[in-house]
């Protein structure tokens, strides 16, 4: 598997090395990084042997087959469409575009069309394999999301004492309002009973110091609860370890004969 890296940032350096250098994608490896500041990008992609490209018809035009978008939503509606348009598979990290019911249709059309695939990694949570099993016959009837982080991974939020609920509402108003902190609804919502289904409350609280989320479902298969607590990466705490994980895993899957989820 060729790969291009669209991002090279924490998570974008942790697949580097990963795939790289600990060989832990056996038939795969990133072969040239994209970033507008290509400055950048040459200084973590040389570490790993690729190469680096400030143009994105450039890049895409490199030795790729399969492209990983791991850099901002900003990027991502920039350029992920192109990379599918170019008939290749994306890997989408920047989960938040896809919040965009619009967005949503033309990457479904352009995949449809080019016969490519669009993969969003699990990220920070999990559970998603129940519920796409239990929306595959029209059997999940609820879904709902309690996420609570440190007030210093939310926006105006540094200085409460005491915990505070944030939001109370539908998925689809979360994102609106948390478009950046709360990817965790977007990939609950696609993968069960859509935004205007999902329920969704934040919570700030000072007492802690990681991301957590409580997820519950309920419907003919029975019911789901699973609290997912997340260490942050090491080199950015307003990162869950488990999101860059999950994009490995995305790809191993991809790469397997096999396929287990």
């Amino acid at each position: 598997m060729k790969l291009g890296l669209i991002g090279c940032g924490n998570i974008g350096e942790f697949l580097l090395k990963a795939i790289n250098k600990d060989g832990l994608l056996p038939e795969g490896k990133i072969n040239s990084v994209f970033s507008r500041r290509e400055e950048v990008a040459v200084k973590v992609a040389q570490k790993f042997n690729a190469k680096t490209y400030g143009d994105i018809d450039s890049f895409l035009n490199s030795d790729i087959d399969v492209v990983i978008e791991v850099a901002t939503i900003e990027a991502a509606q920039e350029y992920a469409l192109k990379v599918l348009e170019s008939r290749k598979d994306l890997i989408l990290s920047s989960i938040g575009v896809l919040a965009d019911e619009g967005f949503l249709e033309d990457v479904q059309e352009i995949c449809r069309k080019n016969n490519v695939t669009a993969s969003v990694p699990s990220g920070a949570i999990g559970g998603l394999d129940i519920l796409k099993s239990a929306k595959s016959m029209d059997g999940l009837d609820a879904v709902s999301l309690t996420t609570r982080k440190p007030p210093t991974a939310l926006p105006d939020n540094q200085t409460l004492r005491g915990e505070k609920v944030l939001f109370e509402g539908l998925a689809s108003e979360a994102i609106k309002k948390f478009p950046r902190n709360i990817n965790v609804a977007i990939v609950l919502s696609l993968a069960g009973l859509g935004p205007d289904r999902t329920s969704v409350k934040i919570i700030a609280d000072p007492n802690i110091s990681k991301n957590m989320h409580l997820i519950e479902a309920a419907g003919s298969f029975g019911t789901l609860k699973l609290e997912v607590e997340n260490n942050p990466m090491p080199d950015n705490p307003k990162t869950s370890f488990l999101a860059a994980l999950s994009v490995l895993a995305t790809l191993q899957n991809k790469e397997h004969v096999v396929q287990v989820g």
